[in-house]
């Protein structure tokens, strides 16, 4: 999601973004820094509401006018994670040479004119296409604007970890919000056919938001300063917190790829289709405050367990309570804990790794989280189409997240004296 630092210490340390090899410090003072962090937060909207969620919701047209299978349906979201992947190493090299300013403008306007273009062919090749590079520019756009998200409130250590979590939350919730409180209505109106226009729609929307949200990252300058070049990770004492989060990433994506599938084979109305994603997106932007306390608390794998077993049981619950109770209730669980393994991470990281292999540790982190992202929507659209039931598939992500909850609950603190 994002290589980001944590959403609280317990004594001000600054404001110090580290990458290997590099620490980023902000060199101005914002006078409407609540304002730039807005803009900022919108650019969350494109690169992951509109770029990774939208998906879910306009997938059941696309599915239904093209005639896709559950793996090519899975699929796709796949090569949006590979893309992912691809961003995620590439915004390390460049971020090297290039101001943080210029790769969230840049990667913002690329992932918008990306979702313009998948309205204008349907085949199969061109989509895979597509779904890489808004995964690929997305992932540029995301964690550069974290960065910058970093740089504000240098002279208050909490507000700059709200900032940080806001930007985790506040953009992604608030477009997925409003994603789920218009498309579902107009692909009713217009039809399964007229999924093209969604995506049309989706790419203006963003085009149009990336005005304000490149005015709020050229607000902010940054200078750099050479560090010392990171040790390696201490990845064999992390298996515990690095196996929940890679378990996580595997397991997540499928019911934000697949709820809709599912919903629309149970004959949900539009209205609950759209109040669903609507709670998704509001219990996301809530997400911090409820979580912060509990990050702040531990410097275990604790955090992350109590996390990934919320996702488990957002994920089973329409399945549990096959209806509309059940699928609104679901949404709110999963919304609550869903964007909060990143900042549990980076919260373990820094409570127990030196501070100049955070950059390392956390990137390490990223790149395993991406991989086994990749691999969760095709894994459960083989899963559906072999058992007939994409319900299945939600099943088998809740046990794969319980699994990444074990795993999470075994990590000790790496230093003596921490909880």
């Amino acid at each position: 999601m994002a290589d980001l630092l944590g959403l609280h210490d317990h004594k001000p340390w600054g404001t110090v973004i580290v990458q290997p090899g590099r620490i980023f410090m902000a060199s101005t003072k914002p006078t409407n820094p609540w304002l730039i962090l807005l803009g900022l937060a919108l650019g969350v909207s494109v690169s992951n509401a509109f770029g990774r969620f939208a998906y879910g919701l306009i997938l059941p047209s696309m599915k239904s006018s093209l005639g896709w299978s559950l793996t090519q349906s899975g699929w796709l979201n796949t090569a949006n994670s590979i893309g992912y992947i691809m961003g995620s190493i590439l915004t390390l090299l460049l971020i090297r040479h290039f101001s943080p300013s210029r790769l969230f403008a840049g990667g913002t306007v690329a992932t918008a004119l990306c979702l313009l273009l998948t309205g204008f062919d349907e085949s199969l090749v061109f989509q895979t296409a597509c779904r890489t590079l808004v995964g690929l520019f997305g992932a540029l756009s995301f964690v550069s604007g974290g960065v910058l998200a970093a740089s504000l409130f240098q002279s208050c250590a909490r507000r700059n970890a709200l900032a940080i979590a806001l930007y985790f939350g506040g953009g992604g919730g608030l477009g997925i919000a409003l994603c789920g409180a218009t498309l579902p209505a107009m692909l009713d109106v217009f039809g399964p056919q007229s999924w093209d226009w969604a995506w049309i729609g989706i790419g203006l929307a963003a085009l149009a938001i990336c005005p304000f949200s490149i005015w709020a990252s050229t607000s902010l300058s940054e200078t750099k300063h050479d560090a010392a070049l990171p040790s390696l990770p201490p990845v064999r004492r992390m298996f515990g917190q690095l196996g929940g989060y890679a378990l996580f990433g595997m397991g997540y994506i499928v019911y934000v790829t697949f709820i809709s599938v599912w919903m629309k084979e149970q004959h949900s109305s539009v209205l609950l289709t759209t109040a669903t994603w609507m709670a998704l997106g509001f219990s996301i932007m809530a997400s911090p405050f409820v979580w912060r306390g509990i990050l702040a608390r531990f410097a275990s794998g604790t955090p992350m367990a109590l996390i990934l077993t919320g996702v488990a049981f957002g994920s089973a619950l329409p399945i549990l309570v096959p209806n509309g109770y059940g699928l609104i209730m679901s949404a709110f669980v999963f919304g609550l804990s869903v964007f909060m393994p990143p900042t549990a991470v980076t919260s373990f990281v820094r409570q127990n790794v030196d501070q100049q292999d955070w950059g390392a540790t956390i990137s390490f982190f990223t790149v395993v989280f991406a991989i086994s992202q990749a691999l969760g929507p095709i894994g459960a659209g083989v899963i559906g189409d072999i058992t007939g039931e994409i319900g299945d598939s939600l099943i088998v992500a809740s046990a794969v997240l319980l699994v990444g909850a074990l795993c999470a609950v075994t990590q000790k603190p790496l230093k003596l004296g921490l909880a």
